[in-house]
């Protein structure tokens, strides 16, 4: 086997176990969604051209809501802020790749391909950017076809349920479940209290724009905390 097949089986295996929240994560966006009043194309239309989980229940919280087209872009892209963060931890390692290869990887950069790429690399920081693109597409072969059949059969399956048995309550819920393991120090901690505090206090203003603020105003606290906490340190 060639390295280049080596390393996209490594990438695909080693993203094999995620696929346990990823495929109820997509059904249950398939499922609100069509509860939301999209249908299955547009469901699917939007799972496509967003291919991010959490923006979608994000940017499909404030459609419920009748925001404004901005508001709605505006959340979306503050939930989906981290991946700046992973393009900028990625870009060492692929920058001498063609555009068109880094285009793709952009369009399929989420947290799992994110995470099996990064581990990868760290336990084999020989490889070459294209074994490295060969791991990356390893994962996303993982999840991706998965994501997309989940939202299909959960937008099918949501358009089957009586309204009576509507699954709003599953948005707060499963963003919970995201939030909740991340919370592993003492600034996450913080920015999460201030991002509750100020949702809390700021839930009067329209099209839920007050959560923006909040969380703007919350990863600025932690951010401030993690700045203040290095300098003690150094």
């Amino acid at each position: 086997m060639t390295p280049l097949r080596t390393a996209f089986f490594r990438g695909f295996l080693a993203a094999l176990p995620m696929i346990v929240v990823v495929g109820p994560f997509a059904m249950l966006f398939g499922v609100v969604a069509t509860e939301a009043g999209l249908n299955v194309v547009e469901t699917m239309l939007f799972s496509v051209s967003v291919f991010a989980g959490a923006s979608q229940f994000a940017a499909l919280q404030t459609m419920q809501e009748n925001a404004p087209a901005l508001v709605v872009l505006a959340t979306a892209l503050a939930v989906n802020l981290r991946m700046v963060m992973y393009s900028v931890t990625l870009a060492p390692h692929f920058g001498e790749l063609p555009l068109r290869s880094r285009a793709l990887m952009a369009y399929f950069l989420v947290d799992q391909s994110f995470a099996t790429t990064m581990a990868e690399i760290d336990r084999h920081p020989a490889m070459t950017a294209r074994e490295k693109r060969a791991v990356f597409f390893g994962a996303v072969v993982a999840v991706a076809p998965l994501w997309f059949v989940a939202s299909l059969a959960g937008a099918m399956v949501g358009r089957a349920i009586p309204p009576e048995y509507a699954l709003d309550f599953a948005l707060p819920i499963t963003f919970l479940a995201m939030v909740a393991p991340m919370l592993r120090s003492l600034p996450h901690l913080v920015a999460a209290g201030v991002s509750i505090l100020l949702s809390l206090l700021l839930a009067g203003m329209p099209y839920g724009t007050g959560l923006l603020v909040a969380a703007s105003v919350a990863m600025a606290a932690g951010a401030g905390l993690e700045r203040w906490r290095e300098g003690r340190r150094a």
